[in-house]
Parts: structure tokens; C-alpha cells; sequence
């Protein structure tokens, strides 16, 4: 099972030198791998301090989270048999790859999403969010989600069954949707969430951040409300 690991980083020049250390290391028993940093058009050197940690790095200058994803996966192309998303500031464990990518090798399931442990390194503004995006996507479509953590990992065949489409904060949430409109098969299992290494969160590290990244997300469900689920995917 080849894997595809994407980072997608913004002036996380600080972190992300170490976060792609700790990927190399944590992937090398999991089988062949490549791991894309997609620098999401930063001010700092991110780009050459991924480069110079062993990531081949692409570039984006169109801004958002979901923007870095899709440049990502473009780069691999038809390689990975999975995708597998970290983030680029250290929250995130790679050396619980393993946990997400096991499901995917048993055949229980297509869509692995990490379940946050809801500790300290989560603001109020954080959790909250997220409960309630959750809850109104599984108040719609009869699901049981948990969780939107951005750690997690999907076959290729079955991402590309998803179309995704967005390019900004709503992507986690917008492959939830997907996954459950598509019947794509979704479990979520435990994994730790800690402080980012070093910087600041471009979302709840301000008021702003925290209020246009939620917006973006509700506008997502909003914008599937009236599509039915093909199957079910929990």
C-alpha cells in the first residue's frame, strides 16, 4: 500500500522542519511513502526548511486549507493507493499514522478520521465549533461523527469518488458530507491532539480567524443541506 502524505503549511517555518522529521520516521515501517509539503504561498521560509527535512515540496499561491490539499494531491497524482493528511504545526501525532492507515489495510472501512482527545491544546472556541458542525451534519443526515480533525486518511479511488471542491476551511467537514452522500465506508478512531510547536494557530489564534473559519465551515453544510445520502457510511 503506497501512501501519500500531505502537509499543507503556512509560515510554519518554526514547526515545520520537525513536523516532517517526525513523518519520515514515523512512515519508514508503514511501507512505501511520499510525503508533499504544500507551502500555501507563506511569507516565511517554510518552503526551504521542508525541502531541507527530506518533503518534496510544491507551491500554491491561491490561500486556504483546502487549496494546499487539492495542489497536493495533484502532485502525486496517480501514486498513492492512500491519502493521508497531517497538519503542518506539530498538533497533530505522526506516530499514530499507523492507527489510521490500519482500517484501510483490513478493508473495514475507505475514509479514516482521527478523533481529537478533547485536552487543553483545544480553545473553547475550537471545541464548540466543532461540536456544532457535527451535530447539524449528523441531525441531517442521520450520522454519528464526533469529529472534523484534519488527521485522517481515505483510499484514492475513494477520494476521487468524493469531488472535492473547496478550497478553504470547509474541506475537512466538506469530505465528511461527501464521504456520507457517496457511501463511502467512514469510521473515526482515537488519537492525540497537542500544542502546536511553535507559532501561531491562523485560526484560533484571533477573534477574525476564529469567526471567518467557522462561517466557512456552517456555509458548507449549509450549502449540501438538500442533497440525500446514498448510503450509509457510519
Amino acid at each position: 500500500m503506497r501512501l501519500g502524505i500531505v502537509v499543507p503549511a503556512l509560515d510554519e517555518e518554526a514547526s515545520i522542519g520537525r513536523v516532517v522529521d517526525r513523518i519520515l520516521r514515523a512512515a519508514e515501517p508503514l511501507g512505501a511513502f511520499r510525503v508533499v509539503v504544500c507551502d500555501n504561498h507563506s511569507s516565511d521560509n517554510t518552503a526551504n526548511v521542508a525541502l531541507g527535512a527530506g518533503a518534496e515540496v510544491v507551491q500554491t499561491r491561491s490561500r486556504g486549507y483546502g487549496s494546499a490539499c487539492l495542489r497536493a494531491i495533484e502532485h502525486l497524482g496517480d501514486w498513492p493507493d492512500v491519502l493521508l493528511f497531517v497538519d503542518a504545526d506539530g498538533s497533530s501525532r505522526p506516530e499514530e499514522m499507523g492507527t489510521l492507515i490500519e482500517p484501510l489495510r483490513a478493508g473495514r472501512a475507505e475514509l479514516v478520521l482521527g478523533q481529537r482527545t478533547f485536552s487543553s491544546a483545544m480553545t473553547l472556541a475550537q471545541r464548540w465549533g466543532t461540536r456544532l458542525a457535527v451535530s447539524l451534519v449528523n441531525l441531517r443526515w442521520g450520522c454519528s461523527f464526533h469529529d472534523m480533525g484534519p488527521f485522517r486518511s481515505i483510499k484514492l479511488e475513494s477520494y476521487r469518488r468524493l469531488g472535492m471542491r473547496d478550497h478553504t476551511w470547509g474541506w475537512t467537514i466538506e469530505m465528511q458530507i461527501l464521504a456520507v452522500l457517496q457511501g463511502v465506508k467512514t469510521i473515526e478512531v482515537p488519537v492525540a491532539w497537542e500544542h502546536r510547536i511553535a507559532g501561531r494557530s491562523k485560526i484560533s489564534g484571533s477573534l477574525s480567524g476564529v469567526i471567518r473559519a467557522g462561517a466557512r465551515i456552517l456555509w458548507t453544510v449549509g450549502k449540501y443541506s438538500l442533497r440525500r445520502r446514498a448510503g450509509r457510511s457510519k
